[in-house]
């Protein structure tokens, strides 16, 4: 749908990032109101469930997770987004650095994750940019990889396709303490030589693991 448009996106190109960011949420926005019809379960928790569908920007899946957490959406994204919390909790996560800062709540970050399925899957690197902005009473985290020449030759360079997390909070958020319902949109192409069913159970398996992962991370703050 958006494949000519956002998947040719340079670092020289986003000082003005503006464009660029009512495409992506617009984009996410219409992930977010798809038909549940659409989707196919790919793999369920007690508390958090992963569906998926085929993806219209690469041959690949688009990915949906959704689950509840415990905390106000403010401090849910400031765990999710570029920042000093991310990197002291996502186990797949193994570095990120921002790169450039542009407008509020943009950037473009470089991050490398680490090997999955006993390295099947290597370590992965990509370069992103993301943006964070208001949406009804929560927010909404996106982002997608842009072209960057330097690459890491220890890495394989992946590429996010619009990407993002909702976080609103529920309806009794009052109480103490507060939840919040996290939904997250993910379509990684990985590259590389990869069995197709690898990157299936890598990627329904690293959504659960974020949840795990954040809520722990929240709990412990």
């Amino acid at each position: 749908m958006f494949e000519v448009v956002l998947n040719r996106i340079k670092m020289g190109t986003l000082q003005e990032p503006s464009a660029l960011t009512a495409r992506l949420q617009n984009t996410l926005m219409s992930y977010h109101s798809l038909d549940e019809n659409e989707w196919r379960v790919a793999k369920k928790s007690k508390d958090v469930t992963v569906w998926r569908k085929s993806s219209e920007e690469f041959r690949g899946y688009l990915y949906k997770s959704q689950g509840m957490v415990d905390d106000n959406p403010n401090r849910i994204v400031d765990y999710i987004r570029p920042g000093p919390y991310r990197l002291d909790w996502d186990s797949l996560m193994t570095a990120m650095d921002i790169i450039e800062t542009l407008d509020q709540g943009c950037c473009v970050m470089r991050y490398t994750t680490a090997g999955q399925l006993w390295n099947i899957i290597a370590p992965r690197e990509f370069i992103d940019f993301s943006y964070t902005t208001d949406y009804q009473d929560g927010l909404l985290s996106c982002g997608i990889s842009v072209e960057h020449e330097e690459q890491h030759q220890s890495y394989v360079r992946g590429f996010n396709h619009p990407c993002g997390w909702f976080c609103v909070p529920t309806p009794d958020s009052t109480t103490t303490p507060a939840q919040s319902l996290l939904t997250g949109y993910i379509q990684t192409d990985l590259r590389g030589m990869i069995p197709q069913s690898a990157v299936d159970t890598a990627m329904a398996s690293t959504l659960i693991n974020f949840y795990t992962d954040l809520r722990r991370a929240l709990k412990k703050a």
